[in-house]
């Protein structure tokens, strides 16, 4: 996903300056073309070799070290690189950065490259509260430099407070967004729904369906990646929803139908990959409710048409992808789905195929709209997403 990504990690004086190894490790894994900074006070913390052995390239410590080829190595680095990480970023380079203060190899890098920034502090709670230092972070924000927000828990130094570095998979999300995909969906906003809904019955029971959420999820965490801004309605999944959308939990198909109604009108693209349960008792607490040899007889009426009422009540220029999952017929009936539920796109699957449906890490589809069937061989879900949003921005916008 990072394959010819040249990354600058910059790692300044603290204990958390042994967490980038793993990212470091990350982001080889990813293909990415990896460069570590160190201020001599960082070498206190981890060993340069450590990181020369799991990216591949020297080390970068001292500006007039002379031990490479002949260049100006922090100038020949800032013009090739795609993105800057000063982690963990200490009070007093922080102060540098923002000062225009180039007095070591990581700072006069960091000055020298154009590329993006991110800056992610890590220090003792008043060290970071400390008036100065808000300020020094406002400053990096204004020179349009991205500040990661540490984390709140257990410092090394035995308090308790923020400060903390956040974990090496938050660092690589931020990483990741900045530089996995085109972002050839910056300013779209996109609203998913993903997920079981759950209907119950009584305190103990209910109706539902075997959703994962995996194709929803793939499809906001695609979307994101590729610049979009993100609404995710989830029902419960055993699954951790993609950074950096905004994730509006729910239950019901009431639920999920007032969410996706609350906030229709202010997207761009609304993608219904929720599997709604169909049916859910008329009243949970009725004494119709009745055990007949070991089983349950309830009474049942359908839940809201959440993909029916987003076509109603589209806005201008907005487009609507539904999903279908069929046993049979199902181009046809999924053609009917889109006509009847006034959808742009279809994407239907056959639950009979292997590797398609619930449950799975792949899946089968099937495009339709007015005028195309477009029929696509067995991808991962991630895949898909990526399918669905590249026909999406082809044939839409």
């Amino acid at each position: 996903m990072l394959k010819g990504k040249k990354i600058v990690l910059a790692v300044t004086g603290s204990i958390a300056a042994y967490k980038i190894a793993n990212l470091a490790s990350m982001l080889k894994k990813q293909n990415a073309d990896v460069t570590v900074l160190m201020t001599e006070n960082a070498v206190n913390f981890i060993n340069p070799i450590t990181f020369e052995t799991l990216t591949g390239n020297k080390c970068l410590i001292d500006t007039f070290d002379r031990n490479f080829q002949y260049n100006v190595e922090h100038v020949s680095l800032a013009k090739e690189t795609d993105l800057v990480m000063v982690a963990p970023a200490s009070a007093n380079v922080i102060g540098k950065i923002v000062n225009g203060i180039a007095d070591d190899m990581l700072t006069t890098t960091i000055m020298a490259c154009r590329c993006k920034k991110i800056i992610a502090p890590a220090m003792n709670t008043n060290m970071y509260l400390n008036p100065i230092v808000q300020d020094n972070i406002r400053k990096l924000k204004q020179y349009e430099m991205e500040v990661v927000t540490p984390d709140t828990g257990h410092l090394a130094c035995g308090d308790e407070g923020i400060g903390k570095m956040p974990s090496e998979q938050v660092l690589f999300d931020y990483i990741l967004r900045e530089l996995a995909l085109k972002k050839d969906m910056a300013g779209k906003k996109v609203l998913v729904t993903a997920g079981p809904t759950i209907e119950k019955i009584d305190p103990v029971r209910f109706i539902s369906n075997h959703s994962t959420g995996k194709m929803g999820y793939a499809l906001a965490e695609n979307a994101m990646l590729r610049g979009a801004d993100v609404t995710l309605v989830t029902g419960k999944t055993s699954i951790s929803p993609p950074p950096f959308v905004k994730v509006i939990p729910v239950i019901s198909a009431r639920d999920m139908f007032e969410a996706v109604a609350e906030h229709m009108n202010e997207q761009d693209i609304i993608i219904k990959s929720a599997a709604v349960a169909d049916y859910r008792p008329i009243n949970p607490a009725d004494e119709k409710i009745k055990k007949k040899e070991g089983d349950i007889s309830i009474n049942l009426e359908r839940t809201e048409d959440i993909l029916k009422y987003i076509g109603e009540h589209r806005k201008e220029n907005q487009f609507i992808c539904g999903f279908s999952m069929e046993t049979e017929n199902m181009v046809e009936n999924s053609r009917r789905k889109l006509e009847e539920k006034k959808a742009d796109m279809i994407v239907a699957n056959n639950l009979k195929q292997k590797g398609a449906g619930f449950g799975t890490d792949t899946n089968i589809v099937t495009f339709i709209t007015r005028d195309k069937v477009l029929e696509k061989s067995i991808m991962t879900k991630k895949e898909v997403a990526k399918e669905i949003l590249d026909f999406i921005l082809e044939h839409i916008f």
